[in-house]
């Protein structure tokens, strides 16, 4: 509990990572806010449904909230957005001349702050991709004062966990993403680095994947833990392997 795990890829698609999390909180009986930017709700159902989750019945039952973004920024765009209760859009930002994510943050907490008949495990937030919100024309800055107030909401305050996904690329020019990616980095309880292979393409080996335990950030003068295994993403889940030593080579 109060812990925030960074998901971060490179040169590959880490989005598996966020299909497991977020049907593992589901199974473990904790609220979650979805805040999905990258694709549909139906995508992310299809994915949920091969991992044994609906997230249907999820958000009918009420575990779940779940932003689609791609359908908030057209509605907004296009002027179809209907101001729910009173409460303007989270995405609202983009039509505003202010890269202000208060709204985004106002919907999290909302979502995750338990009512008197809730009997939920413990909030979880999860955000895919929050690249998205720098195209969407937030700034560095919003989007990190977002995820620390989101910190202080869900991890400190609720005694929640957030799950974020940033994509990164070494060698991009976005140096506002990398930036971001990496002022994360040191502010993560558990970073898992996916990464392709330098070797190119491997219909046996996707890629492999870093795990860092930030030990050094409860300040015990220990080294970060850091575990690299590689990994082949199969129809229902993944196998890992310790690096070199796939069934393929062996």
């Amino acid at each position: 509990q109060g812990k925030f795990t960074l998901l971060r890829d490179t040169r590959t698609d880490g989005s598996f990572l966020v299909h497991h999390f977020l049907s593992f909180y589901l199974r473990a009986g904790c609220k979650v806010c979805f805040v999905a930017l990258l694709q549909s709700f139906s995508h992310y159902n299809i994915v949920a449904q091969k991992l044994g989750v609906s997230l249907t019945a999820a958000k009918e039952r009420g575990q779940l909230v779940f932003l689609e973004g791609l359908k908030s920024c057209l509605d907004l765009l296009f002027g179809e957005e209907e101001e729910q209760s009173g409460q303007p859009s989270p995405l609202q930002f983009i039509s505003e001349s202010a890269s202000n994510l208060k709204a985004l943050f106002d919907f999290v907490r909302t979502s995750l702050t338990p009512a008197g008949s809730d009997s939920w495990k413990g909030p979880v937030l999860l955000v895919d991709d929050l690249s998205v919100l720098l195209s969407l024309g937030a700034t560095p800055v919003a989007v990190l004062d977002f995820i620390h107030y989101c910190r202080v909401a869900v991890c400190s305050q609720l005694k929640g966990n957030i799950v974020v996904l940033v994509h990164s690329n070494e060698d991009s020019e976005d140096e506002e993403n990398e930036l971001v990616a990496n002022s994360l980095c040191h502010h993560s309880d558990l970073i898992l680095w996916v990464e392709g292979l330098a070797t190119g393409f491997c219909k046996d080996v996707h890629g492999q994947i870093k795990i860092i335990k930030r030990v050094s950030l409860e300040l015990t003068a220990e080294q970060d833990v850091v575990q690299i295994y590689q990994y082949k993403i199969q129809d229902k889940n993944v196998t890992f392997f310790a690096r070199g030593l796939s069934a393929a080579v062996l």
